[in-house]
């Protein structure tokens, strides 16, 4: 992940607002660690701190078209920009960057091509023929993104609030899925699937057509010339991102310049369940496997540094991101730059224990409905920030476009049954390979109970948590 700061129309053009830019800009270094540029026409800004991923050597932003009339910077991965750039071809591109389909698309297109882009995105595009300027936020809103208005009558952006919360008199989140168009003066919704209407669906569970999606979504998330991993609790869902991951590696570019053998990752409180379920589906798989320990002293010190990163008062995130911000930074310590996390599932699935109470399907698809929409609050927010905090991504499969809808497009009554749930997700998504009698089945939490990173602070640590964010 990387760092975008923009500030447009703000009547000031002094070499004093670029550096106050520049400062700004600045406190979202920690997302993009190996470079920073700003660019600047007139009295609009747009300043990039760049997390190298795709294309290290030529991918510096902010990006721009083939005569610099159009400037964009990103925060994301764009998964089919090979596809997208064979649909430009009378386009130069100037890097390697999967960002940079991005100008050539819009100059193409105009303002609708945003729905063409597959991955997680939040971008600001300047066109600097009428300094008009659109920005946009992936489907779920996996990527950050916040939108502020200044006294001046500027508007800002920026991949955290703390780029905007001096500068602004109002700021807010960036709704996810949404469009932002300085010519409409306004938000307009890009992403429209079909769930969204909440309408009961009807299709036949079909596992080899949910395994399909769910292997597609996870081998798109192989694009990489840097090393990562795989995060492995050693629960279902974190098991069967691995799983498939390992299966894949070998015909990867990454393997060739990395390696076949997977890197995974556990964290943990010393005998904690998730440890011991990590370690036995690492061994199943034969991945390097890394275990990192801490006590619930050090969850509490670090308590102060991941309200600071993640922007949340929410207690149950802070508890959750506190595990996984400790784990990142001992994660990018080994040279990896990249992670495949597991988040996502237990929204689309129905996966947490309240759903068993759910008195109907109608209301059981609703609730998932409401939870997937929510997730940029909670579990995505926790994941991008709590390892972008270390300059570390985190890309999550469960939470692809194409996933989604093919999940959600399921008979919900074929995910309330608690049996054939852990089928849906196991059995489907694997196949023969993830039945019960194979030991990667026995190793995962399949009884209800979830042990995971949310537990691993204990009361002790909970309650301290609440005085801390009493007396803050």
């Amino acid at each position: 992940m990387c760092g975008i700061l923009a500030v447009l129309g703000c009547s000031d053009d002094t070499q004093a607002k670029r550096f106050r830019v520049l400062e700004l800009s600045r406190r979202l270094k920690h997302r993009g660690p190996d470079w920073s540029g700003l660019y600047q026409h007139g009295d609009c800004y747009l300043a990039h701190q760049r997390l190298a991923i795709i294309d290290p050597a030529s991918g510096d932003q902010p990006l721009f078209n083939e005569d610099k009339s159009v400037v964009v910077t990103v925060n994301g991965e764009i998964y089919n920009h090979e596809e997208l750039r064979s649909r430009l071809p009378n386009h130069k591109f100037r890097t390697g960057s999967d960002c940079d389909v991005i100008a050539h698309l819009y100059e193409e297109f105009g303002e609708d091509f945003v729905d063409m882009l597959d991955g997680i995105f939040a971008f600001v595009l300047l066109d600097t023929r009428d300094n008009s300027f659109i920005a946009a936020r992936d489907a779920i809103g996996v990527t950050p993104l916040y939108i502020g208005w200044g006294l001046d009558g500027s508007i800002w952006i920026s991949s955290e609030m703390k780029g905007l919360n001096d500068d602004c008199e109002h700021f807010e989140v960036f709704p996810p899925g949404h469009l932002y168009s300085s010519k409409q003066g306004g938000f307009r919704r890009w992403y429209n699937p079909p769930w969204f209407s909440e309408a009961v669906p009807s299709t036949p569970y079909d596992p080899l057509v949910l395994r399909k999606a769910f292997e597609d979504a996870v081998i798109k998330r192989l694009m990489t010339d840097v090393p990562f991993g795989v995060l492995l609790s050693g629960g279902l869902d974190s098991s069967l991102v691995a799983s498939i991951t390992a299966r894949h590696l070998a015909g990867t570019k990454a393997a060739k310049q990395w390696g076949t053998q997977l890197h995974s990752f556990c964290v943990g409180l010393e005998g904690s369940p998730d440890l011991k379920a990590g370690r036995e589906v690492a061994d199943y798989l034969g991945t390097v496997h890394h275990e990192f320990h801490f006590t619930v002293q050090d969850g509490i010190d670090a308590i102060e540094d991941v309200i600071f990163h993640i922007e949340t008062y929410d207690v149950t995130t802070i508890r959750a991101a506190t595990p996984m911000f400790l784990m990142s930074r001992k994660i990018k310590s080994l040279g990896v730059k990249m992670v495949i996390s597991g988040e996502g599932s237990d929204e689309i699935f129905g996966g947490y224990l309240y759903f068993h109470k759910a008195p109907n399907k109608e209301e059981f698809h609703q609730e998932t409905c409401r939870k997937i929409k929510a997730l940029h609050q909670y579990d995505c927010l926790r994941a991008n920030k709590a390892t972008s905090a270390w300059g570390l991504e985190a890309r999550v499969p469960f939470l692809d476009k194409a996933f989604i809808n093919t999940a959600m497009a399921i008979d919900p009554e074929a995910k309330m049954v608690t049996q054939k749930k852990e089928e849906l997700k196991s059995g489907c998504l694997e196949g023969p390979l993830m039945m019960r009698s194979n030991p990667i089945c026995q190793s995962i939490s399949c009884t209800g109970k979830k042990n995971s990173l949310v537990m691993e602070l204990d009361i002790a640590g909970l309650m301290a948590l609440k005085i801390m964010l009493l007396n803050m």
